[in-house]
This record gives C-alpha cells, structure tokens and sequence, in this order.
C-alpha cells in the first residue's frame, strides 16, 4: 500500500507491530537527534533498533515533515525545475514514441516520467544536471540495439544521451516496438 499511495503513514502500523512500540515512541527518539542529519537518524534506527531502510526512511522522513514520498504527479510537475532545454528534449523523446503509438501515456513512478501501454511500462527518462537517462523496459532491449548505442553511454540498464540530444525518433520507435513484442 505504501509503495503505491506513497504515504509514508502507511508504514505505520507494520512499524508499530513489528518494533513494538508506537510511533509517538519513535518521533521522540528522533526529536533527540534533531541536531544530526538524515544518514545519522537512519543509522539510529537500523543498527540501534534493527529497521529495515524502508521503515527507517517513512519514520525519517514522517519526522522531518514529508508525508509522501511522491514528488512529482505530472510530467508538467515533474520539468518544472528543469530549463527550456531539457524540458523540449524531453516531450520530444515521449513524442517520438506516441506518434507511432498513441495509446502509450505517460505517468509518473518512482519519481520520474514513465511511458506506459495499459500496465507495462515501455520506458522511464531521468533527467539529470548533464544528460538524460533513458530506461527501456524489458529483458534484452539495451543489448539488442547495442550496434546502434555506440555513440552514447550506454549501462547496465540506462542510455545516457545529452541534454540538447537531436532526438534519434526512429531508434526510440524500434525501442517502443522491441517493448511491445515482448508484452
């Protein structure tokens, strides 16, 4: 539930089982580390009290005021701090791919934009300070277009491609495609 509302609040009740105490209990053990910093807090809680991270973090986090772990609902919401640049290069890569399929939208998970058809997701774009990850879903899609990544940075699972990219439409389409065969 917490992973899909994004309410840390959520967590609360498997906290408050699973560590024996209520979670007023665990707000005044951070209200003594309010003069530490956020790895600290996390520390406390995982080795003093054996959290996971994921409990540490909603109690964390709940403590210093952030009651979602959403940051971004749009990708309108999601570009807003982003420049001109950037923001034209990114509707240009998810409109590429819904030219040729118009049913594709785009959503928000996990913080970043995602391109979706119905419950699979076909790609997920970051964009960072110097370039923009590109993330296809799907077993085999990076290594099946290696021949034509050469020219950018390419990861485990992540194409890096520069913010004023001159968006390569047809490789994004075949990418989308490649996507959609295995679905």
């Amino acid at each position: 539930m917490a992973i899909q509302s994004g309410d840390r609040s959520a967590f609360f009740p498997a906290i408050e089982k699973k560590y024996g105490q209520p979670m007023s209990y665990w707000f005044a053990r951070l209200k003594d580390l309010d003069a530490d910093k956020y790895p600290a807090q996390i520390a406390y809680l995982r080795q003093e009290h054996g959290f996971s991270q994921a409990h540490a973090n909603a109690v964390v986090m709940s403590h210093r005021g952030s009651s979602t772990s959403k940051r971004f609902t749009t990708l309108t919401s999601y570009l807003e701090p982003h420049d001109a640049v950037k923001k034209k290069t990114l509707r240009a890569i998810f409109k590429a791919i819904q030219v040729k399929y118009p049913e594709m939208k785009v959503v928000i998970a996990w913080n970043h934009p995602m391109l979706k058809l119905g419950d699979d997701y076909i790609l997920g774009v970051s964009v960072l300070k110097n370039h923009i990850l590109l993330g296809p879903w799907g077993d085999g899609i990076i290594a099946k277009f290696a021949p034509k990544l050469k020219e950018y940075k390419v990861n485990k699972k992540t194409i890096q491609v520069p913010v004023d990219w001159d968006v390569d439409a047809k490789l994004l389409v075949a990418i989308a495609k490649a996507r959609v065969s295995q679905l």
